[in-house]
């Protein structure tokens, strides 16, 4: 499965690879902001219900697009809860803490910490996709971690429920960036009943989750609910839910995961950027600035190198020189030799 995974990737065309990258990259940056404006500026209590919300939005559209014959995929029926786990748990896991780290940290700080994920797609993708990576792809990604370490290593607002959120965000889009690579290719379901059955199987569970920790009754009896900028925001935020859970499929569909990881880091470093001029909860220090400017620079190179035509060859030449060899032992687990 995952050589089959890796083949079709080396197919798809370099402009189809880049849009897709740009797409989810402003569906992010655009979300980001929206949740920051719900959960922060209007002081939502539930990042549940939010969440809830745009998985409700999901299926609704993708529902009237089968309908509709606009999209397909395959039916409800018992396989389906096979061929998509651990999908529901890590998306759930993820859609959670991703909100809550949002709503505890500031933004450029939220930015920062979550490079993270770049290294553990990396890991992941070396035990489970048995990927292999150019030398210089590699030291873009440590840039980018690097970075992300001397901006963090100057917060001023240190918040430690916020940093356990978010890193704990970072495992579970990096197990979700992976696996949701890996069931693209699974007979029947493709990228849309992938959004589909993820919403569908997860929906429930959450919505009872927080009906008993009483998110939900602070999200029914929230007082902004009459003003009209609230209710836009809110809805704006269902959407985008949506439009980034496609983006997402859609890019894991064309690249790599690690490439659809470091284009959310790279959109994170602008977030960031812009959160030292806007927003009013950025502390600025030459530390961070510095950081996040190790950052960019990492982020931009392993765009170069990964979207530029020209050095294909060299990188194919170049991942025999930094293969990682991982053994099958005879329990079937795998080692890093």
């Amino acid at each position: 499965m995952s050589d089959q995974v890796c083949q079709q990737t080396a197919e798809h065309s370099g402009l189809l690879k880049f849009l897709s990258a740009m797409f989810y990259a402003g569906s992010s940056f655009v979300i980001t902001i929206v949740n920051k404006t719900v959960l922060t500026s209007f002081r939502f209590p539930s990042y549940m219900c939010l969440g809830i919300g745009q998985m409700v939005t999901t299926l609704i559209v993708l529902y009237a697009a089968k309908k509709s014959n606009t999209v397909q995929f395959q039916d409800f029926d018992r396989s389906i809860l096979f061929k998509i786990f651990p999908l529901p748990l890590l998306y759930v896991g993820n859609h959670i803490t991703g909100l809550a780290s949002t709503k505890k940290l500031s933004l450029p700080m939220f930015t920062v910490l979550r490079k993270f994920t770049i290294l553990m797609t990396m890991i992941l993708e070396v035990y489970i996709l048995r990927k292999t990576f150019p030398k210089r792809l590699v030291y873009s990604v440590v840039a980018i971690v690097l970075g992300a370490m001397v901006a963090a290593s100057s917060d001023l607002a240190f918040d430690a429920e916020g940093y356990i959120f978010i890193l704990l965000n970072d495992a579970f889009t990096a197990a979700s960036s992976v696996y949701t690579k890996e069931k693209l290719g699974t007979e029947g379901l493709g990228k849309y009943g992938v959004l589909f059955y993820n919403a569908l199987i997860i929906v429930i569970p959450t919505l009872l989750a927080s009906a008993f920790t009483g998110d939900l009754h602070k999200a029914v009896t929230f007082k902004d609910w009459v003003e009209a900028t609230f209710i836009c925001c809110f809805f704006m935020s269902c959407i985008m839910g949506f439009v980034l859970m496609y983006s997402i499929v859609l890019c894991s569909h064309y690249n790599s995961a690690l490439t659809t990881t470091v284009v959310g880091a790279i959109k994170n470093v602008a977030v960031a950027f812009i959160g030292i001029f806007v927003g009013g909860d950025y502390l600025f220090s030459w530390t961070n600035f510095l950081g996040l400017s190790i950052c960019m620079s990492g982020g931009v190179l392993y765009s170069y190198l990964t979207f530029n035509n020209k050095t294909s060859g060299q990188n194919t030449e170049e991942t025999q020189e930094l293969k990682i060899p991982v053994a099958e032992d005879s329990t079937g687990k795998y080692s890093v030799n």
